[in-house]
């Protein structure tokens, strides 16, 4: 699950705990679609997209314009298959929380 906005990394890990909720919600949901036994047109795309996303959240702060445009290219691709909107609705709450924090100057 993810974590509330005001709940910091253990001190001294130096991670952001924003990111970490989004390496954390892109890995659930790529599990969840390589488990997905149906094929779909566009599967190529999330899983590229998902890709992309796991791997800026591993070179640090990733920059809010790419996440919400990965954000929107899997939410296109994948958007209509039900039993990945669980998923798909925690990687989009992860980007929104920190695209709001680094708004409001917090991360």
């Amino acid at each position: 699950m993810l974590r509330s906005l005001g709940q910091r990394p253990l001190a001294g890990s130096g991670e952001n705990p924003e990111v970490a909720d989004l390496r954390t919600a892109v890995s659930r949901l790529r599990r969840e679609l390589a488990a997905l036994p149906a094929d779909f047109p566009d599967r190529g795309i999330a899983e590229e997209e998902l890709a992309a996303l796991a791997a800026m959240t591993l070179a640090g702060t990733p920059e809010i314009p790419r996440l919400q445009r990965s954000l929107l290219l899997i939410a296109g691709a994948i958007g209509s298959v039900s039993a990945l909107s669980r998923g798909l609705a925690e990687v989009r709450r992860a980007v929104e929380t920190l695209r709001e924090r680094r708004r409001q100057g917090l991360s």
